[in-house]
């Protein structure tokens, strides 16, 4: 039995069958699990992503000349993003859309799929992205400068995908533990279905991913994450 299951059947108690020690003995054995989660999850992120960005340097390389080809604007669009217990850092993309495209969101905010009140904006043909942002947002090629982001530790390979400060500020107290664990490049509702999802059962997907983490699920997870950007589903 793990200690992940050990420390469950013990919350499930009577009070009265709680020694002090026992309490003890179940708090330092869930420490322990959850440190050494986090230990080999760390292993695993540095692991990959060190080696993934080595291997996708020519792949980079030939999407930021199609990029920069194609407007003569900025290979890369940084945005601040909110991490874990509401830091923010910096996070990069290979841009997709024009260069002002942040100045013009306002002008198609009714255009929201998920409405024109919602957290989050999404539109399938949204007129601000390029011809060359079209085909690597598909193939979710703009996402691979994160890979950097996971190897300083702003984010894990998989987790509640990093939110944008004006969302959280819109987030309901609910909304805000996804905030609880470090942002990850994929999750759950990033491999059933993507921009697809509404964003009520993004939060809750994460939610149900921070309950159950495990080594186990991050490699399920990270499995489902290559088939799923293979069909592009919900990627837009």
């Amino acid at each position: 039995m793990s200690s992940q299951t050990s420390h469950r059947l013990f919350l499930r108690l009577p009070l009265a069958r709680r020694s002090s020690r026992s309490l003890f003995v179940a708090r330092l054995a869930w420490r322990w699990h959850v440190c050494r989660y986090a230990s080999v999850k760390r292993a695993i992120d540095i692991a990959v992503a060190g080696i993934a960005l080595v291997m996708l340097a020519p792949l980079l390389a030939f999407v930021a000349c199609c990029v920069w080809l194609e407007d003569r604007g900025p290979v890369l669009f940084w945005q601040y993003r909110v991490g874990r217990h509401g830091r923010e850092f910096r996070f990069p993309k290979i841009r997709s859309m024009v260069v002002d495209a942040e100045r013009r969101l306002a002008d198609i905010a009714d255009l929201n799929e998920h409405g024109a009140a919602g957290v989050t904006f999404k539109q399938l043909r949204d007129p601000r992205i390029t011809r060359v942002g079209r085909l690597i947002r598909r193939a979710s090629i703009d996402e691979l400068p994160q890979l950097w982001c996971v190897l300083t530790g702003d984010m894990t390979l998989v987790g509640p995908r990093p939110p944008l400060p004006r969302e959280v500020a819109r987030y309901a107290p609910d909304d805000r533990l996804r905030l609880s664990v470090t942002p990850g490049l994929t999750c759950i509702w990033q491999v059933s279905g993507r921009a697809r999802i509404p964003f009520p059962e993004q939060v809750s997907m994460d939610l149900e991913y921070i309950r159950e983490r495990s080594i186990a699920l991050d490699l399920k997870l990270l499995c489902r994450t290559v088939p799923a950007v293979i069909r592009g589903q919900g990627a837009y």
